[in-house]
């Protein structure tokens, strides 16, 4: 099957209609057994529940460049009538709330590089919103309603409880047409590949995801959040029965971040590199099929290679539950939380094993040394760091990365107008490899006049010559 993955938000305003949030409670998980049972309604868990779900927009204000600015001849003549021009750009998306005191869940590209968030709520109020904690890997973002008042909150259920076939009610704003109830199935569990980032850990659903559900709330028949709506899977922008949301218990790690006042989400630091599993790698290994995570890498003093984990070998379990794929890995090292240790089953040669792994932050092996490069030389403009672990985490770049990176190239500086890029590392200048900050200063400060300098961009080797 074809199809386009879509963000589900969309650039329209709306307000959420709905009741207060209450308490609810199913334990059993049945069939139903009559056409009395078929005839039984959602109505009262919505009713009990749909009160914490908002909607959130956000606007950012968008410089539109006159089409005649850098020419000196348009400028002279019609500079002054014809300025920059500023717009606003507005989105729309759904957020639950999940703390009495106005913490929202939502997705970050809901307000991503938004410049004002608001949230309006189902009796009609709106508040501004500031955010807490943000993250695009993961596509997650936390926000808290500014006012001291108490809101209704929907409580986070387990989402590894969750299984194939329970029942389950999406509730968001879709096409910006008022708060909307779907209800439908899980149709499947550990999705990867779903967007283009980091994460692929997803609950799959048929219940209706449309755009403006993003940040809305994927619940179980206890009233409890077990998802957070992501995407949708769709050729014209509409529900096709295909649509993904961010499991609950990653949500609770995320969350347990913000309360705790932290700037960054931080993933446990593995020092390893993993790939998928082959049908001729399982063949090879012993395997009854193909799944698991790889070790193709292991980097010298890291965490896995402390725990005594080998290049060739199989992670096929954490703490007891199966990982299909490396992205099931990540997922259940990260909601296992920092400082904790993990038991892995490892196969190797048909053998298996248990392995204890510490999860511990990315450690900055180096001084970042942060630096800003002036005076007449390519690099003006620029901010570089000494690379590590955590500083390529923070940059978004392979933690085994080694170096000077360029952090940050600051507007209309030489550097940026040379073609400069952060996450670009300078490997040598004029033929000199170039190991640390104070060695790219020093290089910059003698001035040869000339400079051959040779970068590293997204693991593809680039030589520019300058004068």
């Amino acid at each position: 099957m074809q199809g386009l993955l879509k963000r589900a938000s969309i650039s329209l305003f709306a307000l959420v209609v709905a009741v207060p949030l209450g308490a609810y409670a199913q334990d059993a998980k049945t069939v139903p057994q009559s056409r009395t049972e078929m005839q039984l309604s959602f109505a009262p868990l919505v009713k009990q529940t749909s009160g914490a779900v908002v909607n959130v927009y956000a606007e950012k204000i968008i410089q539109r460049r006159s089409p005649f600015a850098g020419d000196p001849f348009f400028e002279q003549f019609f500079g002054q009538q014809m300025p920059n021009r500023t717009e606003k750009q507005s989105s729309l998306g759904s957020g639950v709330i999940v703390e009495a005191d106005g913490t929202v869940v939502t997705n970050n590209h809901v307000i991503e590089g938004a410049d004002d968030i608001k949230v309006a709520l189902s009796d009609g109020r709106e508040f501004p919103c500031k955010v807490v904690l943000r993250d695009d890997r993961f596509d997650l973002a936390v926000l808290k309603i500014e006012t001291k008042a108490n809101f209704p909150a929907l409580a986070i259920g387990n989402s590894d409880a969750v299984e194939v076939g329970d029942l389950v009610l999406a509730i968001g704003n879709p096409f910006g047409v008022g708060q909307t109830v779907t209800s439908g199935i899980v149709s499947a569990l550990a999705r990867n590949q779903v967007v283009k980032n980091e994460f692929g850990f997803f609950i799959q659903t048929d219940a209706s995801i449309n755009p403006g559900n993003s940040g809305g709330a994927l619940m179980n028949m206890k009233g409890e959040l077990i998802g957070i709506n992501t995407a949708i899977f769709s050729r014209g922008g509409g529900s096709n029965g295909i649509g993904f949301a961010i499991p609950a218990n990653l949500v609770k790690v995320f969350l347990a971040s913000a309360d705790a006042g932290l700037k960054s989400f931080e993933r446990p630091y593995v020092g390893a590199t993993f790939d998928a599993v082959t049908s001729e790698v399982a063949e090879a290994l012993g395997l009854d099929k193909a799944r698991g995570a790889l070790i193709v890498k292991v980097t010298d003093d890291g965490p896995a290679a402390k725990a005594g984990l080998r290049t060739g070998e199989i992670v096929t379990a954490v703490n007891g539950v199966p990982v299909e794929h490396p992205d099931a890995l990540l997922y259940r090292l990260t909601t296992a939380g920092l400082g904790n240790s993990v038991n892995l089953t490892v196969v190797e040669n048909g053998g298996e094993q248990q392995v204890a792994l510490k999860l511990d932050r990315a450690p900055e092996t180096s001084p970042r040394d942060q630096r800003t490069i002036g005076g007449r030389t390519p690099f003006t403009g620029t901010v570089v760091e000494n690379l590590s672990p955590r500083v390529a985490d923070e940059l978004r770049m392979p933690t085994e990365s080694t170096g000077v990176v360029v952090a940050d190239v600051k507007d209309g500086s030489p550097a940026a107008r040379l073609g400069f890029e952060p996450k670009d590392i300078i490997v040598s200048i004029n033929g000199a490899p170039v190991k640390t900050t104070e060695e790219l200063v020093q290089m910059a400060d003698t001035d040869p006049g000339f400079w051959r300098v040779e970068i590293e961009r997204d693991g593809e080797r680039i030589r520019q010559f300058f004068r």
